[in-house]
């Protein structure tokens, strides 16, 4: 397992223990707090900035093959920790949702961040961690939070916006919370049917956690257009 097993365990043991017990409680200052982890390193997992750099370096400077290289990577990630948190009875339901919520933040947080260096963006900008933060809710939430003027403008005008806008900060960390608590409670109660067959369960997760970080993936990768790199 390898770097998946790092991952979950960065995500339990340094972002897990902010949180309440059960899910429906988290707040928005978790999403924070697991996006300033994904960019500067936790545990085991080196910085947004060091990752990107080398999957540039891998890719022989092709940003295009370093993003599907990092899509790829963080999609296996979350498969992983989806199936991890998965399996098991109604008893474990209020540890592994919550676990399963905050190891999918710092995941899509720091796949993500990745993209957005290797595309040359500043991640000390408050700018660009909106830009992050609108790319974790994908183009259908982003669309309608945009028509509904609860943001001004999708992530790429977010990151490149003539000053960071402390009111949109806030309402995209409280979106990004209730899109994670609401698909992964749901998901969980779609996976209580399958209780009986465990492994049925962790197939499901995996499946569901690894597709959702792919579309976020894709979007990122198609929104957070190049910059110059300084």
């Amino acid at each position: 397992m390898g770097a998946k097993s790092n991952i979950t365990a960065a995500a339990g043991k340094y972002v897990a223990p902010r949180l309440p017990a059960l899910a429906p409680e988290l707040n928005a200052s978790f999403v924070r707090e697991a996006l300033d982890r994904a960019i500067h390193g936790v545990g085991p997992l080196p910085s947004a900035a060091k990752t990107a750099e080398k999957a540039l370096r891998e890719a022989d400077g092709r940003d295009r093959r370093a993003v599907r290289s990092v899509v790829d990577d963080h999609v296996r990630y979350a498969g992983a920790q989806g199936m991890l948190t998965s399996v098991g009875g109604a008893f474990t339901a209020m540890v592994t949702i919550p676990t399963n919520i905050t190891g999918l933040a710092l995941i899509q947080a720091r796949m993500v961040a990745v993209i957005a260096h290797v595309r040359g963006y500043d991640l000390e900008d408050p700018r660009v961690r909106n830009a992050v933060l609108a790319c974790m809710l994908g183009e259908d939430r982003v669309d309608a939070l945009v028509a509904a003027r609860k943001i001004p403008a999708p992530p790429m005008a977010l990151a490149t916006a003539p000053a960071h806008d402390p009111a949109t900060d806030r309402v995209l960390c409280a979106e990004v919370t209730s899109e994670l608590v609401t698909k992964v409670a749901g998901k969980h109660a779609a996976i209580a049917v399958a209780r009986r067959v465990p492994v049925v369960g962790g197939i499901v997760g995996m499946s569901v956690d690894g597709f959702a970080t792919y579309q976020i993936g894709r979007y990122s990768g198609a929104e957070l257009r190049p910059r110059a790199r300084r």
